[in-house]
Parts: structure tokens; sequence; C-alpha cells
């Protein structure tokens, strides 16, 4: 049922991928589109600490960036397979590159600074692991040759089946280097679903071959904000879009009709969040309702150098919405599957800024590679997990400086995480949601001193390395893990539900075919289809996806890798 107008509830990527489409290909006018939502990124952020990003780029208003800067998380990207977001990029300029769309920015910048780790996993005692190296026997071999193998019409027989139940007879893979780098580059869990782990092993099946020096990851000019998000509302807004912040829509109004399944949007509640005021927004009958119904940053709070971030116990906005809608109708999916249970989701991450390069500088020189979007994981010394086996403490990207472009020559910028917030620290004897941002750093360094515990050992420059900062920012996410959470297929709803009239849904909470989740090309993907529906756009002309979990070359190279 095709549109004239159309509501976002949220503007995150997703949405506004849809609204692209919806002008490009439906032939829109931008001033038919209307976002309501908390900010302007949804995920994709970055900026000065205590600086709205509104704010940031707003260049008539002074910005404070003496306290650091704060990315909640960072994205890592694969030309190869996220052909639906590189394809939105090329529809847009680039915001920080004059002459370039935000697609040739960042393949322009990707070209001049490949990616090739050198030490994706290192360990005290032994330095820089051999990752090539990926230690599987033939259990594993099978249960993963098993798992590729799986045709898609029979994925619903892993359903509500967690990677460690599928891996039971061989809980030797939780042991191996494989299984080290794979959790830590796209953030699995043993408790993850395994259905999910089918389909990142089958559209990531070439990244199989390369894990070890991630060359098949390709990176933005700077921060997700700045090189994705910005180019984005900058085009939307000189199409005319209308983008309305600090609006979080609270509950529905729906069509009373006697064809139960019938699901048509009439009203939004929402509530200023600035003012506490609230509203209903009507729907009429030419609007489409696009709604993004989950958020891995929902309820994330921040900390300081000495505080550190404290828990928000709300289930989300976003998540809190799409509940509100499965008491209405049946086939909306299952929220609680991915916001219900926080110990399978949550991370800490934090964001150091330093007004010297002393910390990269050693970084550099221990990992004997030069700053540039590096994934270094460090695996613990001892058995910490519950089946009493070694596994990775914390991961740290040194991305390549400046990772803003408000950064100074000067300054550093280091991201890293805790993909287990509620593990005790090998130098700071506290769980890591409970460290402080100073106390994160103190971490860093001695995990890094026992990878190089030689002479003119990083502990020695420890108190210049704490006169550098200016600041560490932890964040505590309860839902960051929550797309991988364990679930069946039909927990997640369509992007366009069975008898919606006007209501679709978009991002990553959404089952499409084959997509996997935890990415931009996702994201995109379920905007460009909502977006193509409502605008009576053929869904054959959406993006084509490659299939190189089907091509014989690759996974000929795949099996080879597993007996290395």
């Amino acid at each position: 049922m095709t549109k004239t107008k159309a509501i976002m509830i949220g503007a995150g990527l997703s949405n506004m991928a849809a609204a692209v489409y919806l002008i490009q290909e439906g032939h829109w006018h931008g001033d038919a589109i209307t976002f309501y939502s908390l900010d302007d990124h949804g995920s994709n952020d970055g900026a000065p600490t205590n600086t709205t990003t509104d704010e940031y780029w707003n260049k008539n208003h002074p910005i404070d960036n003496t306290k650091g800067y704060v990315a909640r998380g960072g994205r890592m990207l694969n030309y190869r397979t996220y052909v639906d977001l590189m394809d939105l990029l090329d529809r847009i300029p680039s915001a920080t590159e004059p002459g370039m769309t935000a697609a040739e920015d960042t393949r322009d910048f990707d070209a001049h600074h490949r990616t090739f780790d050198k030490a994706r996993l290192l360990q005290g005692g032994k330095g820089i692991i051999n990752g090539g190296h990926l230690g599987l026997d033939n259990k594993d071999r099978m249960l993963l040759s098993k798992l590729v193998l799986m045709p898609d019409s029979q994925e619903e027989k892993l359903d509500n089946i967690t990677i460690a139940e599928y891996f039971k007879n061989s809980p030797h893979i939780f042991q191996t280097n494989f299984w080290y780098m794979w959790e830590t580059t796209f953030a699995f869990r043993t408790r993850s679903s395994v259905q999910e782990l089918r389909r990142y092993m089958h559209q990531m099946i070439y990244e199989f071959t390369q894990i070890e020096h991630l060359v098949g990851v390709n990176r933005t000019r700077y921060n997700q904000y700045e090189s994705i998000m910005l180019p984005l509302i900058n085009y939307l807004k000189d199409q005319g879009c209308k983008i309305i912040l600090n609006r979080r829509v609270t509950d529905w109004e729906f069509k009373e009709t006697t064809m139960q399944d019938e699901i048509t949007v009439t009203g939004l509640q929402m509530e200023n969040t600035e003012t506490g005021e609230t509203q209903t927004v009507p729907v009429d009958a030419d609007t489409a309702v696009f709604f993004t119904n989950g958020s891995i940053t929902d309820s994330a709070t921040m900390g300081d150098y000495n505080t550190p971030a404290p828990e928000n116990m709300d289930y989300g906005a976003a998540s809190g919405l799409w509940k509100k809608a499965t008491e209405h109708f049946y086939n909306l999916g299952n929220p609680d599957k991915f916001f219900a249970d926080r110990d399978a989701s949550e991370w800490v991450s934090f964001t150091l800024t330093t007004k010297n390069h002393l910390l990269l500088n050693e970084i550099a020189r221990i990992t004997t590679q030069v700053p540039g979007n590096a994934l270094n994981s460090f695996i613990s010394t001892k058995p910490i997990t519950d089946l009493g086996h070694e596994d990775v403490n914390m991961s740290i990207v040194v991305h390549h400086q400046p990772h803003f472009t408000t950064q100074k020559s000067n300054e550093s910028v280091i991201w890293g995480y805790f993909l287990y917030p509620r593990r005790t620290g090998e130098f700071v004897n506290k769980q890591y949601i409970k460290m402080t941002g100073k106390e994160m750093l103190q971490e860093l360094i001695g995990q890094l001193a026992k990878v190089d515990p030689g002479p003119n050992n990083i502990q020695d420059k420890a108190k210049e390395i704490f006169d550098s900062v200016i600041n560490n920012i932890p964040v505590y996410m309860p839902y960051a893990s929550a797309l991988f959470n364990n679930r069946a297929k039909a927990d997640r709803p369509e992007v366009i539900p069975a008898h919606s009239t006007n209501l679709a849904f978009t991002g990553e909470f959404v089952e499409q075919p084959y997509q996997m989740v935890f990415t931009e090309q996702s994201a995109t993907r379920s905007g460009e289809i909502a977006a193509f529906h409502f605008a009576g756009v053929p869904m054959d002309k959406l993006v084509k996806n490659p299939r190189f979990d089907k091509d014989p070359k690759v996974l000929a190279r795949a099996t080879k890798k597993m007996f290395m």
C-alpha cells in the first residue's frame, strides 16, 4: 500500500537510509518526511565529552573539547558484504571531503590506510600470539562445517539454541585462537544465538581465512558520526526533512477494526524529554510509520575519569515501545528475548583521550605496528570462564589519528571495551563495570606490561602516561550485544509484518533473510526495503547481495584454513 508521507520513530541509520531511498527512488519531497527521536545519530555517535552532536556541528556554538572525546562504540565495515550501506553512502556528499560522496571518502581513506593487524591476540608471557594457527580440532571442524553447510531452509532447527549448546560435545573450541578472535571481532558470547553465528559464518565466510589480520576490514576516515551520520543529516535537511529531537514516543494508537489482524497506526503519543510535555501526533491514511524497534545503546550511561558509569535499569525507549506494540498484535516478535537478559548483552566501553602520543607510541612499540584501526585483544593467563577456560579480558582499537575533526595534532584517542563487564580485573581488584576511567587505564597498562615485561617496560612510564590523560570516559551499555541474544527466528518482526497497512519495522531487531545483525549493512537494508514498499518501488530493484557462502573457491579456502 503506497503512501505519500512518512513519520520516522528514531533518527538512526536505518530510518535515515529509508528517507534517502524515499526521496531518490520514490521521488518523494523531503518535507513529507518527519523524524521524532531522542537524538540524531542512534548508535553511530561520536563527539567531545558532554557535548551533543548537534552542538558539535553548530558552527555558531562554542565547543568545549578540553574534556576529551567519547564514542560509545566503533564500527568496522566490509565493502564486500556491506553493499547496501555503500550504495547509500554513494548517494550523499561527504561532510568532510569536498567533491566526494560519503562512499568515495571512505574508499579513498581505506585505500591509503589498509588494515593489517600484526597483533590481533596478545597474552602475558607469550607476547603476540600467532592467530593464523586457529587451533581447531576435528570435532570443532566438523561442527563448524555442519553449521556453514546448513541450508537456509533448515535454519529454524537452530531456534533457541546457544553457541555453547551447539558445541556441547566439543567445548575445546572455546579455548582456540579462532574463538578468541571471533568473539572479540564480532562480540559473540558462548550463550549467544548459534542461529546468528550461522548467519555470520555464511555472510563472512571469506573473512575466516584472514581473521588474524583483519585485512577485510574497512574503516571510515573519522568516527562513525562524522563519516556516516553527518552526511545523511546534512543531505536530509537540505531536502527539507524535519528532524525533531528530544522526543520519546511512548505509546501507540491503532485503528479499531473487525479485521483483528490488521495493523494500522492512527496516532503516536510522545514526550518532550526537555520539558516533560506530552502530545499526540495523529497519523492519517496517507502516512507510513517507520519504527526502529530496538537500540543497542538505549539506556547507556557515562562515567568519567574518577567515576564509574552508573547502571540505568530502563528497559529502553525503542524496545519499550516495541513491547507495547506486541501487546496489541501477535506477529511482532518478542522483545524480552533481547532486552530482559542484561547478563547476556551488557558491555562496558571506554574512550581515552591524551594530550600527547606517549601511550599511543608505547602500544605501537609493543604491538609492532603503527596506529590505524588495529583491534588488539588481551587473553587472560588464568582461567576466568564458568567452564574454567582462559578467555579475553579486554580489547582496544587504536584508530588512525585524528579520529575526530576537532582533535588537535598532539592528541590521541583510543577506544576499548570489556565484553564481560562483571568479570574482575587482573590489575584492579574490581569488576570492570565498577571501574572509573582512571582504573580502566590502569588495567590497560597492566595488560600491556604483562605482554612486554622486559626492560623499559611501559610500567616505567605509567606516571607520565597518567599525567598525559585529558579524560577517559567509561560507558555502560546494557544492551550492546542484545542483537546476539539466544532467540528463535520468529522473535524478530518482519520489516513489513503481515496485515500491516502503514507500519514498518527497521533496524537490527528485524528479521531479514540471510542478513547478519550488528552491521550497518542490515540496518540500511531494512530501511531500503521499507522505503521501497511504501513508495511502490519494485523489490527487484533492491541492491543485490553477494552469496560468498555459495562460492566453491571461498568454501575451499575456508576448509583449508580450518586445518591451520
